[in-house]
């Protein structure tokens, strides 16, 4: 009975250990984008947003230059920014700037984004973003996105049908849809404050972390004042120990969706666009941005005019960094066609809570060192412990 009740023990703990996060030592860094250097790894969108229909053009690299939308300030931080200046008149678009990274990064992978200030406002519609090739087929995961004036962040993967999010006990947001394959994704709302909005920027911006594993895929936030020392005393060129994270604000669990079957290695996006399918449709704009100007409707009421409203409509990038299990050297992968991408349909909730060719990163083998070893391994040996107790069980009681 002793040994039974044992063997019963053992198989909880390894059922809790399955809901947690790897927490991976020896990430090696493989790309820095900082200070003055920052956008040359950046392929530029050049084109209209015809992928969520905002009301905005997202410029080519040497148009967000020359009109001051994309530049390093004095600080040595990237700025990325909707105009501000130019009237623009009705049945025009507002320029913007929408930036893809040339190098893909695959299972294995972690990305960490230290942001100064998140663009916020009637109609705004931001997101640090990352994708896959081809949409949904290949995957994407919204690590950084919200709208308008709402309070927190929102996260989701969007995927093909058969993904799907169990919440797991140790994830801090509040979920809010379990499928990854409908429109608005498998979305996890923050419950920390201070994520979004003028609070983000009150606080001095914060970081986010995500950690692209075979066991799943886990997205961290922390305001400035709760920044982990790994991340204070990273650097341009250090590896980074991941074991001071703590919980995940959102964690999707491979036992529910099979990582490497949804998501191919992705690129890391950051753009801004203008009320759209989901900032700009009525039941999502009017509540808090309604009634500012004659029509009521999101086009005219905010993006026809001077651009004064869209002062803090900018990104300010302290950094982002991609670090690998493996220490390999992500490959460029081919310069993106706009009129061929097909990412990033989103049309998401609302938060209301206050709480390549080939060549390019591939994924590693299960368990393999730095990705999940640690924890792969203790799982695989949890398992033989509750076998051999569970042999030994039925032996006694035969």
């Amino acid at each position: 009975m002793y040994i039974s009740r044992l063997a019963t023990s053992f198989a909880g703990a390894c059922l809790f250990l399955a809901q947690i996060p790897s927490l991976t030592k020896g990430y090696d860094l493989v790309r820095d984008y900082s200070g003055i250097t920052f956008f040359d790894e950046w392929d530029f969108y050049g084109s209209w947003d015809n992928l969520t229909l905002g009301d905005v053009v997202w410029l080519s690299e040497s148009d967000a230059f020359s009109q001051g939308l994309a530049y390093v300030n004095s600080a040595g931080n990237a700025i990325l920014k909707v105009d501000n200046t130019h009237n623009v008149q009705d049945l025009q678009k507002r320029s913007s700037v929408r930036i893809t990274t040339k190098d893909s990064y695959a299972v294995g992978s972690l990305w960490i984004i230290d942001l100064r200030h998140i663009p916020f406002g009637c109609s705004v519609w931001p997101a640090f973003w990352t994708k896959g090739p081809v949409w949904p087929d290949d995957g994407e995961i919204d690590i950084m996105e919200a709208i308008n004036l709402m309070p927190n962040n929102q996260m989701a993967l969007h995927t093909t049908s058969g993904c799907m999010h169990t919440t797991p006990p140790n994830q801090m947001g509040q979920t809010l849809e379990n499928d990854c394959s409908t429109p608005s994704g498998c979305t996890v709302g923050e419950l920390q404050p201070n994520s979004f909005g003028s609070g983000f920027a009150a606080m001095g911006g914060g970081v986010w972390a995500t950690q692209f594993d075979v066991q799943g895929i886990f997205i961290w936030f922390w305001s400035r004042p709760n920044i982990p020392p790994s991340i204070l005393g990273s650097t341009s060129i250090s590896p980074i120990d991941i074991s001071d994270f703590g919980p995940p604000s959102a964690s999707y669990l491979a036992t529910s969706c099979d990582i490497t079957e949804f998501f191919t290695p992705q690129n890391l996006v950051l753009d801004i666009t203008l009320c759209g399918i989901w900032a700009g449709l009525p039941e999502t704009w009017l509540p808090s941005c309604g009634g500012q100007g004659p029509t009521n409707i999101c086009y005219t009421d905010n993006v026809v005019g001077p651009g004064s409203n869209y002062n803090d409509a900018f990104f300010e990038v302290s950094y982002v960094r991609a670090y690998t299990t493996g220490g390999i050297v992500p490959v460029p992968t081919a310069t993106p066609v706009a009129a061929a991408d097909n990412s990033h349909r989103t049309f998401t909730s609302v938060v209301t809570t206050t709480p390549s060719p080939d060549g390019i990163l591939h994924p590693s083998p299960l368990f393999f060192p730095g990705n999940g070893a640690s924890h792969g391994h203790s799982m695989i040996g949890c398992w033989w412990v509750t076998s051999i107790l569970v042999v030994i069980s039925l032996r006694l009681w035969s």
